[in-house]
């Protein structure tokens, strides 16, 4: 474990506008083997210093690197997820709740949040959003529709809600194991990142999944969205060309199961893609006493991960979603 002493910097950029309005905040690099979104970051920061893009309203502010010791090493953690736990700690006893208790206060001056990421197998970029406006213990919120608009203008083709209803259900199968711990607010709050905290306190976020780590379109994917962000709350000029033809409506999943990996040994039947579609019963993966494991039904497969180590996410398992953006 890094020493307390240790310090690796947090470079931030922010903007502000004498005219009143929304108050975007864009992060990149929480995780530090996930480059497309500096680099999308920094397409725009160019921009704004050099005036071709002017910000006419609001604030806005970018992380390039929210996880620079991470960075620094290459690899997706420092110590540990940063996007796991993310909640103000009195008492840090890691570098990434360090860096937490820096981000949650620039989290909490802003309205929106826009979270830049990649992932490990290939497939197409996607969106993550949150929950349907609810008053319940896991996740209340009242801001649905704009999270879903946002989510909807960045133009991605498949939008995908759930996450935090996956983490709750895959403790509980986890406390049901022998010797396996209580479900308590502690462990429900291990599954908080950055979009959790922001719903807490009363803004809205959008996670864009821009492609696989090293596919040379993501750092686009990720720069178009900054700008898709900045136009949604009207914070910078509308396109002057609008597009001749609106894109198709983005498909709309809902992760229902997260799978985790238990043994170096289990593996995939064969190489999966985020959102390969599988039947149900299908063969999926093996666990190394042989048991196969199946589709429980006509679904989609995301985020797979080959290389997961035991007791992490293996692969989660979304179906069609009936919600309406």
């Amino acid at each position: 474990m890094t020493s307390p002493h240790v310090v690796v910097p947090l470079r931030i950029h922010s903007f502000e506008s004498t005219a009143p309005g929304p108050r975007l905040i864009v992060l990149g690099g929480v995780h530090g083997n996930e480059t497309c979104g500096t680099a999308g970051i920094h397409r725009v920061l160019a921009e704004l210093d050099g005036g071709t893009l002017a910000l006419l309203r609001g604030a806005l502010t970018m992380v390039p690197v929210a996880n620079p010791l991470a960075r620094q090493r290459q690899r997706r953690e420092g110590e540990r997820n940063l996007n796991r736990l993310f909640q103000p700690n009195m008492a840090p006893v890691d570098y990434e709740a360090r860096i937490t208790n820096l981000l949650c206060p620039l989290l909490d001056r802003h309205d929106v949040l826009l979270d830049l990421h990649s992932f490990q197998s290939a497939g197409d970029a996607f969106a993550m959003i949150g929950p349907r406006d609810n008053v319940g213990g896991l996740e209340p919120f009242s801001r649905a529709f704009e999270e879903g608009q946002m989510a909807l203008r960045i133009g991605t083709p498949c939008v995908v809600e759930g996450w935090l209803d996956i983490y709750a259900a895959s403790l509980a199968y986890r406390a049901g194991l022998p010797g396996g711990a209580p479900v308590n607010d502690a462990a429900l709050a291990f599954g908080w990142g950055t979009n959790e905290y922001m719903r807490s306190q009363g803004g809205y976020g959008v996670t864009l999944e821009c492609g696989q780590h090293l596919d040379p379109a993501a750092p686009q994917v990720a720069y178009r969205a900054i700008l898709s962000a900045l136009r949604t709350l009207g914070m910078i000029a509308p396109e002057t060309a609008p597009p001749a033809t609106l894109p198709a409506p983005p498909v709309l999943l809902r992760l229902v199961s997260v799978t985790d990996r238990t043994d170096q040994e289990d593996r995939f039947v064969r190489e999966w893609a985020t959102f390969d579609a599988v039947a149900r019963g299908e063969a999926i993966g093996v666990r190394e006493d042989g048991t196969m494991l199946h589709a429980e039904r006509d679904g989609f497969i995301v985020f797979p991960n080959a290389q997961a180590l035991p007791g992490t996410e293996w692969y989660y398992f979304a179906v069609e979603s009936d919600r309406v953006l």
